[in-house]
């Protein structure tokens, strides 16, 4: 079988491709793929492997070998589910593997922030512990994790690894319901209570309709002002500007994210122009370890394999 890959610069040069080439009679990689190109490289594929690119009905309608797409991803918001099943193309995703890459970004950036590492390193670098007139010099200080509350929006793979971190911390781990739910599941805690008992607020969750501007203005009122909110799920969970009132507002200590809800961002995006030292962001690399990236890659041929023997493993059509 024919198979594209229409992004693939959003892997890291040395992940191993080598899986893929095994279950596929050709592959063609493409670093990145505009609109303009979309159907020219598509037209004789007969599997499509996307991260980003977007497959809508109408891109979806003038592929008539189509038989698979792969998104190399857990997000499915960049194909048009309805209409794949529609035109009996089937569709896979993967998930889970990134599971111990986003537990080990979010406990990194929890223990930078409260071991106030780089501002402890910043002090023997600038020659001030060389000049303490005691053996310790603390100047910031730290906090521990342990007995601090966590609250995890979104209950799978993902969130379910930081919980375990969480309880090896000692910390007390939270598992949010869906906001407005009418009824508590066992093991959860209503949305609006668990946010406002929260120390740290970490996001698992999909991208939906649902979710989507989860956190504005009245959730964040809500919040302790002590609090750290993390994003490595998606970010138009968050609405950027109700964020940056908050921040200014001293609402909550700290926003930590790693997606925002454009990738890339436009250089004035509003959270990176308000520079502010209560926002950190980094560039949607929670996911990406490199045995992650190995995984995920790993997986997708899996899924094609499972596919040509009829058999239904990570269909999401």
């Amino acid at each position: 079988m024919k198979a594209v890959f229409l992004d693939h610069q959003t892997f890291s040069a040395n992940v191993d491709l080598t899986a893929l080439k095994n279950v596929v009679d050709e592959l063609t990689l493409y670093t990145t793929t505009s609109p303009e190109q979309l159907i020219s490289r598509c037209l004789n594929a007969e599997i499509i492997l996307t991260n980003k690119v977007v497959l809508n009905r109408e891109v979806l309608e003038q592929l008539p070998h189509l038989k698979l797409v792969c998104i190399t991803a857990t997000g499915i918001n960049n194909v048009d589910i309805d209409a794949a099943r529609e035109l009996n193309i089937a569709v896979t995703n993967v998930s889970g593997y990134a599971k111990n890459s986003v537990a080990q970004y979010v406990f990194s950036q929890l223990l930078a922030y409260f071991s106030q590492i780089d501002h402890h390193n910043s002090n023997c670098a600038q020659g001030l512990w060389q000049k303490s007139s005691t053996f310790c010099l603390h100047s910031n200080g730290s906090s521990e994790l342990a007995g601090k509350s966590i609250a995890i929006i979104g209950n799978g793979a993902l969130g379910k690894k930081v919980a375990e971190i969480a309880e090896v911390f000692e910390m007390n781990v939270i598992i949010a319901e869906r906001p407005n739910a009418q009824q508590i599941r066992a093991g959860r805690m209503a949305f609006n209570t668990a946010i406002a008992q929260a120390d740290i607020i970490s996001l698992h969750c999909p991208q939906t309709a649902d979710t989507e501007n989860m956190f504005n203005a009245k959730v964040f009122n809500l919040m302790k002002s002590s609090a750290i909110l993390i994003n490595t799920a998606r970010g138009a969970l968050i609405n950027n500007n109700d964020l940056l009132n908050a921040l200014n507002n001293n609402q909550l200590a700290c926003a930590i994210l790693d997606v925002l809800e454009q990738e890339p961002p436009a250089e004035n995006h509003i959270l990176l122009a308000a520079q502010s030292e209560k926002l950190k962001i980094t560039a949607h690399i929670a996911w990406a370890s490199q045995q992650a990236q190995q995984s995920l890659i790993e997986n997708v041929a899996k899924n094609i394999t499972a596919f040509n023997n009829n058999e239904q493993i990570n269909r999401v059509d």
